[in-house]
Order: C-alpha cells, then sequence, then structure tokens
C-alpha cells in the first residue's frame, strides 16, 4: 500500500512539473508587445493599472486591473478575467501574476512592483508573496503597501 501511494505520488509530482513547466517557459524573456510608458514614473505604472481596469470593465467584467513592473518595464498585464473566464481565482493581480511569471520563464518575480487598481485581496496578496514580489501600490494614488505578506489582516 505504502510502495502504491509512493508510486502514486511520484508518477503525480513529475506530470505535474512537466506540465507547470511547459506552461511557464513558453515565452521567456519580456516580450516586446507590452506598450511601455513613453517615461516610466509612478504615476504612468499607476495609470496602466487603470488602463487594464477599462479593459476588464470593457469585456464585461469587474472593475479590477493591475500590472508587474520591473526595472521600470510592464512585465505583466491583468485585467480582471473572473466573469469572462469563468474562474474565480482570475483576478487582476492574479492575472498579472501570471502573464508577468509566463513572459519573464520564472515564477520568482524578484525586483518586482505591482500596480493595482484597489487593494489586493488576501489571496492575490499571498501570491504576491509566494512570488516573490517587491512591493504593492494600489489606488489611485498609488498608495505603498510595502512588500506582500502571507496570511494575517
Amino acid at each position: 500500500m505504502v510502495r502504491l501511494a509512493v508510486a502514486c505520488a511520484g508518477t503525480w509530482a513529475a506530470a505535474l512539473a512537466s506540465r507547470s513547466s511547459a506552461s511557464v517557459q513558453a515565452a521567456p524573456g519580456p516580450t516586446p508587445d507590452i506598450p511601455q510608458p513613453q517615461t516610466p514614473s509612478h504615476e504612468a505604472f499607476i495609470e496602466r493599472a487603470f488602463e487594464m481596469r477599462r479593459r476588464a470593465v470593457g469585456a464585461g467584467d469587474q472593475s479590477y486591473g493591475a500590472i508587474i513592473v520591473k526595472e521600470n518595464r510592464v512585465v505583466g498585464l491583468g485585467p480582471s478575467r473572473v466573469v469572462t473566464n469563468g474562474d474565480p481565482t482570475a483576478h487582476a493581480e492574479m492575472e498579472a501574476i501570471r502573464d508577468a511569471a509566463r513572459r519573464l520563464g520564472s515564477r520568482d518575480l524578484s525586483g518586482c512592483v505591482m500596480y493595482s487598481t484597489s487593494r489586493p485581496c488576501r489571496m492575490c496578496e499571498a501570491a504576491a508573496y509566494w512570488a516573490n514580489v517587491s512591493r504593492l501600490h494600489h489606488g489611485q494614488s498609488g498608495t505603498d503597501a510595502g512588500p506582500p505578506r502571507y496570511g494575517g489582516c
């Protein structure tokens, strides 16, 4: 019985690893298809997050948007896709994290900053924590919420 459980766990882990690495490594490196602000700035990045919000609303989704920035370049975009994808986890912040990880070819987003239209929920903040996002900024004024935290209020 124990051997069977170990064999199944090993097979499952190998399948998951190959699936995960294939999906993340599909498009390594930042791609040129993300238009960059003419002058990279805190204000320009906040505006880009609100552009993602407008994109979400235009598609019939919830009014949230987020982006991921690394070294003054937008590397991940995230309009909310909860309604359009029928996925309760497709919050704007989660979409931005997924997009940045895919584009950078890594789940490690160290040195990245997230800009979102509102304070991230616990799920999104925990995901930013596990992705090693350095700082969170939210709202029209770009309030600095500091580094993401795991758990708690």
